[in-house]
């Protein structure tokens, strides 16, 4: 008699983490707090020198969906996700940063969104909050259809928001450097897809800090220009199309920080 039980979660959580001692216990126990359950967490430890591993160890203890695996040596963030996606079993990729949070309705309200969309990549809005829990009334919106033309002006797609098919994600991965590796890995996706399906719900809270790389604005830019390069465009595009999403990243900038 063949066995009922699934042999793979239909979802892997990715979740990258480096010396995040203050704040990876309250992203991990929103994994865990998750009404849908058919997930797996895999958490990268990229060689934290804090109690990092300490904290993690004994949230998942008792939780057999979750796992711990930690890098021989400190290769970044981009090399934590890759690695992530090379070890998951589900169906779908979704990432959260150790320093992020998620509605306890994110992935069931994800899910049944991307069903109804028969999207490959999907997306949600994004609340944000300041580094020690602090809310801000503004919340950056999804547009339901977002294609690739739209996200070289803007990018909308919060990495801790996305769902991506695992097939997907593992042929493009993500590139390591000086820029927003998540960013251009969504380029490369768009360029090839129709669109991204945004659900226009904040199911993540995305946390603020000085010392994160989206708060240090002038290498942020390098960031984005580079990000431009990586995919492909030459120098002179790449400087308009960055100064044209700093425009951008400047006008939320002044929209979160004028709602606390």
């Amino acid at each position: 008699m063949s066995s009922s039980k699934k042999e793979s979660p239909e979802i892997s959580v990715i979740m990258p983490a480096y010396n995040a001692e203050k704040t990876i216990e309250e992203s991990i126990r929103s994994i865990l707090a998750q009404s849908y359950r058919d997930y797996e967490l895999l958490i990268i430890d990229d060689c934290s020198t804090d109690s990092t591993c300490d904290i993690v160890s004994s949230l998942i203890e008792a939780e057999p969906q979750a796992k711990l695996y930690r890098l021989e040596e400190n290769s970044g963030t981009a090399y934590a996700r890759n690695y992530g996606v090379s070890v998951a079993k589900g169906k779908w990729i979704a990432f959260l940063d150790s320093d992020d949070l998620w509605e306890e309705e994110k992935l069931q309200k994800h899910i049944n969104f991307i069903q109804e969309t028969a999207a490959i990549i999907s997306y949600t809005a994004t609340s944000f909050i300041a580094f020690d829990g602090r809310p801000y009334k503004y919340a950056m919106r999804a547009q339901y259809r977002f294609t690739y033309r739209n996200l070289l002006r803007r990018n909308l797609m919060s990495c801790s928001s996305v769902i991506v098919r695992k097939d997907i994600i593992s042929r493009v991965q993500m590139g390591s450097g000086l820029m927003h590796e998540d960013y251009a890995t969504w380029l490369q996706i768009l360029r090839e897809t129709e669109c991204a399906y945004g659900l226009d719900e904040p199911l993540l809270i995305y946390r603020l800090s000085k010392s994160s790389k989206s708060a240090r604005r002038l290498r942020s830019a390098l960031m984005v220009f580079n990000s431009y390069l990586f995919v492909g465009y030459d120098r002179i595009s790449a400087f308009f199309m960055t100064l044209r999403y700093s425009v951008h990243s400047i006008c939320k900038r002044l929209c979160i920080y004028a709602r606390r």
